[in-house]
């Protein structure tokens, strides 16, 4: 059973994302805040459920969340200030986002979500100083395997993983013949057939190892 939450005396959320490994597509954020009552014998790890239970959580989630935000971070964003910064970025906003500002963050991973904040970079959100200072503010703690050990942070990895999946599926529609709609983007040898034989497209991510002979492909 996951716990509620990380310090008891706070107003919690977790965050997590989804789409880092992809070669094609946003990375997507979520960040969470629970009712410190909230139950479910199912929530997990999105990654250890399956596609019709993250679906079936979803709304679950949303209905009972004190406070929830999803924010994408394109290929574009990705690029210029790399994967990693894209994903921190995008909890960030997430954290922005929320109805309610919470007194205390618990991240998936091994890095603080305040680790870095205002890059300027050209594409997507640019932080205010009072956005970046209020960040700083909030104390924020970083844990490995989070999603299979706190209930919020699990509920940001479902709802991280289900609106990426539905944003696959939507530029599916444009691009089938990569069959995003069942690889999600990630790196099969279905999608890197796909690429060679098709080249590259906008969603894209330009900085990933899109080919094993990289040099081979024609961009």
């Amino acid at each position: 059973m996951l716990s509620n939450y990380f310090l008891t005396q706070y107003l919690e959320t977790g965050t997590d994302e989804a789409g880092r490994g992809c070669l094609a597509g946003p990375v997507t954020a979520a960040a969470v805040i629970l009712p410190p009552d909230f139950k479910n014998e199912i929530l997990n790890d999105s990654k250890q459920l399956s596609e019709k239970t993250r679906e079936k959580l979803r709304p679950i989630i949303e209905q009972q969340a004190i406070s929830f935000a999803v924010t994408h971070l394109h290929p574009n964003e990705i690029d210029e200030i790399n994967i990693l910064n894209a994903s921190m970025k995008g909890m960030q906003e997430c954290i922005l986002k929320l109805n309610l500002t919470p007194e205390f963050i618990i991240v998936d991973g091994n890095r603080l979500l305040n680790a870095k904040l205002g890059l300027k970079n050209t594409f997507g959100k640019q932080f205010s100083k009072a956005e970046i200072e209020l960040l700083k503010s909030i104390p924020n703690q970083s844990i490995v395997k989070g999603d299979s050990k706190y209930m919020s942070i699990a509920a940001a990895s479902v709802l991280a993983k289900t609106y990426r999946d539905d944003y696959m599926n939507l530029i599916h529609e444009e691009f089938p013949m990569y069959n995003w709609k069942q690889n999600k983007g990630y790196p099969t040898k279905e999608h890197r057939e796909a690429i060679r034989k098709y080249g590259v497209t906008k969603y894209h991510r330009m900085t990933f190892r899109l080919l094993p002979e990289q040099l081979k492909l024609d961009i």
